[in-house]
């Protein structure tokens, strides 16, 4: 698994995307870069109503939609809860329909492992980037500890792209950073530490823990990783 990532190549072509087609076309893409078995973007708003795109079979889909399994399903349930991603193994399985659930899904073809990532927006919208796959818990463990980060980015970058091409969508453009906000973001998008970055700026760490959080609320983000992703995404900070 994962042998063949390149995300940087993926996020070109996702900023210049226009279409849900194209979104479909790269998460596929995605897929087969980091070798796993399926990857699924799935949004739901306040209202319930759901979009979204992936490599799960039409059947499956279908059935999810025509059992509503939105009410039952420990992903979704489990994941509102949180805001760090989450393995599968973690979620609560125990009731007769989490199980049941779990039959079905496993026998349409969706492999034994799960990690997905939980994304909230601003009037309610919820949305969650999966990645499955079907293999050993030490494999697994392994795969999510090399790829996290790239995957928690990937997530974001998807779900901005996917608000901005949603059809009824309403958009707000987004608040500028200050330029001293622009740099610590940059640099953190860079990879740098937060003591470099300090450094780098010639400011305490204290002054660059108010720029992050001024940046953060700005951004609407969840911690910093998800703020350095919506500022990429907005093309507020370039890298």
């Amino acid at each position: 698994m994962g042998n063949g990532v390149n995300v940087d190549h993926v996020l070109a072509d996702l900023s210049s995307a226009t279409a849900h087609e194209e979104l479909q076309e790269l998460i596929e893409r995605l897929r087969d870069a980091f070798g796993v078995d399926h990857m699924v973007y799935h949004w739901v708003d306040g209202a319930g109503d759901q979009y979204g795109f992936g490599t799960y079979s039409d059947a499956w889909v279908q059935r999810y939609l025509d059992r509503n399994y939105l009410r039952v399903d420990p992903v979704v349930s489990g994941c509102f809860q949180r805001f760090n991603p989450v393995d599968w193994k973690r979620l609560n399985w125990s009731s007769r329909a989490a199980r049941a659930f779990l039959k079905d899904a496993l026998e349409h073809g969706l492999g034994n492992q799960g990690y997905s990532i939980p994304i909230r927006g601003p009037a309610g919208q919820f949305a969650l980037f999966t990645v499955n796959h079907n293999c050993g818990d030490d494999a697994w463990a392994e795969f999510t500890e090399r790829h996290g980060r790239d995957l928690i980015l990937m997530a974001h970058y998807f779900h901005g792209k996917a608000m901005e091409i949603r059809p009824g969508r309403s958009s707000a453009p987004p608040q500028p950073l200050s330029p001293r906000e622009v740099d610590a973001m940059t640099l953190l998008a860079l990879g740098y530490s937060r003591a470099q970055v300090a450094q780098t700026l010639s400011i305490s760490e204290h002054t660059l823990r108010v720029y992050i959080e001024s940046a953060r609320f700005k951004l609407g983000a969840l911690n910093t990783t998800h703020a350095i992703a919506r500022a990429l995404t907005q093309g507020l900070i370039v890298v």
